[in-house]
């Protein structure tokens, strides 16, 4: 694989988004990120997969220069696998530890969101659904999921500001659920990762089922005309004016 790399120890899977200086999502991530995740939920030897990113960013979002040179049918195509994934994640049987090593932005909050548990770094890293500010919109998805974790009136603020929080900030909404020093992120997430996985695995992805199946439910029955709504939007003349300003570098 080119833009994820795998390691793993006494059965905690290490997850790492390695794509540039910003690991930017575009269809490679997509699609490396979930045939891992597949790989890893039939062998029987993995118990916990903890997700993290390389540098100074959990992830950018999309890579938004990329798609500027996508048509309209082919980059609904990469929303319809992307919010697969994070309905994927959201669903998953083991325990997904998210670890926000640095900033987590917009389509990486997305997929953040979606895990069992978030831990971020304290040191200046910021967190942010920031679509609107470029006048973006989200999807059916990724809104539920955010509920799912901050509650109605949170999920408003975040979404009708684009704010940018800090760890602390993040935490008090909930959109996190732990912050630690740079260096005692990887032990803290590998002890909550082993602390769910030695739960009675049957039980555990019961009570998650429970917990989360009829979101996700619902979430399926209205992603579709939201990935269109977003597209529309998307090429609109004003967002696509300010799309073309933003720079990844």
């Amino acid at each position: 694989m080119d833009f994820v790399s795998i390691n793993k120890n006494a059965g905690i899977v290490n997850l790492v988004l390695s794509r540039g200086k910003v690991n930017a999502i575009n269809e490679q991530v997509v699609e490396e990120v979930h045939s891992s995740l597949v790989d890893f939920e039939s062998d029987p030897d993995t118990k916990a997969i903890v997700m993290t990113g390389r540098g100074k960013f959990f992830s950018f979002g999309f890579d938004i220069p990329e798609f500027l040179n996508y048509s309209r049918g082919k980059f609904t195509n990469f929303l319809t696998h992307f919010t697969n994934l994070y309905t994927y994640i959201f669903l998953y049987p083991k325990p997904i530890i998210a670890v926000l090593n640095g900033h987590t932005i917009a389509g990486g909050c997305m997929l953040a969101l979606a895990c069992d548990r978030r831990i971020m770094v304290s040191e200046r890293a910021k967190i942010s659904l920031n679509e609107i500010g470029f006048g973006a919109s989200v999807f059916a998805g990724s809104t539920e999921i955010l509920r799912f974790c901050v509650g109605n009136k949170n999920a408003t603020d975040i979404l009708y500001s684009g704010a940018m929080y800090t760890a602390e900030q993040a935490k008090a909404l909930g959109m996190i659920d732990k912050v630690a020093p740079e260096n005692e992120l990887i032990r803290e997430a590998t002890k909550e990762a082993s602390d769910l996985s030695e739960k009675p695995a049957a039980a555990f992805t019961s009570i998650k089922l429970l917990l989360r199946k009829s979101i996700a439910e619902g979430m399926r029955l209205k992603e579709k005309d939201s990935i269109n709504e977003f597209v529309e939007i998307w090429y609109s003349n004003t967002t696509w004016e300010n799309l073309k300003n933003i720079k990844i570098y």
